[in-house]
């Protein structure tokens, strides 16, 4: 109740902040001309380029500094560049903010994973995860009515038979007050979080002494008992055999999620020729599936273990979900499957984060988060780069639907040879918890 809420709040706003354009983008191009699919596409993907580069860094840092402190720099600079992208008008304008967003957002997500393993024992990180993890299909339910809402300024469009001209606010388009009021949130919390989050146990004065004992001595004792966890250097973690496929799969896993996170309200007015108003409330749905997904899943693994069987079952769901997708005829069918597809790709998300503090121990966990999710995150360009490029030159979104589908293949096979890897190298019964 102190920590969970104030982090929960925090990534809301980072996932809009990263997202918005897939709303923005709707009265973007019409403003600007010059930005298509392909250039929108690549703008939203870039975002990753800038992230990757300090990710690492800023995961030891958690680590080996101050959580609070760290995140408190991330969400004051990311809400100024999120902000300062509602005065883009050329691509590489575009390009350069979505470059500067990720740089500044970067170690945000891999520091909480490493901040909650910090305050809770490994048995209940999976609950813990999934807690924080809901905030950005929440996100998702959240933005769009609100961003939809700020949309309208400047914008036109038909009611029955009449034209409706919506007028400006203070000058600026819709898109650009999108930018500016989920950017103005982020510099606030930025302050909070210096004030409200404790860095570990044994800072918070609202723990008595015997309870902060408690508590650490928990969480230590837990270091070693779900798994054969690895005390090695950070660069010998990253050369492991785990490290680097799980990298891998996060990477392929995410080259789909932001493919169609992107695209989504595109694949609407394409196929079905809505207005803003019908695409917003019907975007909403699939990451409402995904908020009870997510906590499920979170659950399910701390009860029942077997995090990487839970991987390789959801996101098996949502490989077939994308191949039925453009297959389906009606609105109501194509919503449908992709609310499942949704929910499986977000709620596979605690059972996976939960991994790297099971194998590994102090900073070669909290590297390996960092390179998992900054490597793993270049599926964030690479994704939404590839679906735009595809849909532009080919105007065949089911096409581009179906390469996300096959990224998911490979993304299960790579969790299948990680299982087997864990089944070889782990000969005490905790095997059971991880695989």
């Amino acid at each position: 109740m102190r920590l969970m809420p104030v982090l929960f709040v925090c990534y809301v706003i980072a996932y809009v902040d990263r997202q918005n354009v897939a709303i923005a983008k709707l009265q973007m191009q019409k403003d600007l001309p010059s930005f298509d699919d392909a250039v929108i596409g690549f703008g939203a993907g870039i975002f990753f380029l800038g992230y990757f580069l300090l990710e690492i860094p800023g995961s030891i840092l958690v680590e080996k500094w101050s959580a609070r402190k760290w995140i408190c720099r991330i969400m004051i600079s990311w809400g100024i560049v999120a902000a300062l992208t509602a005065f883009v008008s050329q691509p590489w304008h575009f390009y350069t903010a979505r470059f500067c967003l990720g740089l500044a957002e970067a170690g945000f997500f891999p520091g909480v994973i490493v901040y909650i393993s910090h305050w809770f024992p490994a048995q209940d990180r999976g609950k813990a995860l999934s807690i924080f993890l809901i905030a950005s299909p929440f996100a998702q339910v959240l933005s769009p009515k609100i961003s939809g809402y700020f949309l309208m300024f400047g914008a036109s469009e038909k009611v029955g038979d009449v034209m409706v001209e919506y007028p400006l606010l203070m000058g600026l388009e819709g898109w650009q007050w999108v930018y500016i009021i989920w950017g103005l949130p982020a510099i606030l919390m930025g302050f909070l979080v210096l004030k409200l989050m404790p860095d570990r146990p044994k800072d918070a004065k609202w723990l008595s002494t015997e309870e902060r004992f408690a508590l650490q001595s928990a969480i230590d004792q837990s270091s070693g008992s779900a798994a054969k966890r690895k005390d090695l250097s950070i660069f010998k973690a990253f050369r492991h055999p785990r490290v680097v496929l799980l990298t891998a799969i996060y990477f392929t896993a995410v080259t789909a999620a932001y493919s169609i996170e992107f695209f989504m309200p595109t694949i609407l007015r394409e196929w079905y020729k809505l207005s803003i108003n019908e695409i917003t409330w019907l975007i909403m749905l699939p990451p409402l599936l995904a908020v009870f997904g997510q906590l499920a899943v979170g659950w399910s693994t701390d009860r029942f273990g077997h995090r990487l069987w839970h991987v390789i079952i959801l996101l098996t769901i949502a490989a077939v979900a994308f191949i039925v997708t453009p297959m389906t005829a009606t609105v109501t069918a194509t919503i449908a499957a992709l609310m499942v597809a949704f929910c499986a790709m977000k709620s596979y998300l605690p059972a996976f984060w939960a991994l790297p503090n099971l194998f590994f121990t102090s900073i070669a966990a909290a590297g390996s988060v960092g390179l998992i999710n900054s490597v793993g995150n270049l599926g964030g360009f690479a994704g939404p780069a590839i679906f735009g490029y595809v849909s532009a030159r080919t105007q065949n979104l089911s096409l581009a639907l179906w390469i996300v589908a096959g990224f998911l293949s490979v993304a299960i096979a790579l969790t299948f040879l990680v299982r087997h890897i864990v089944i070889l190298e782990d000969k005490d019964d905790a095997t059971p918890f991880v695989s």
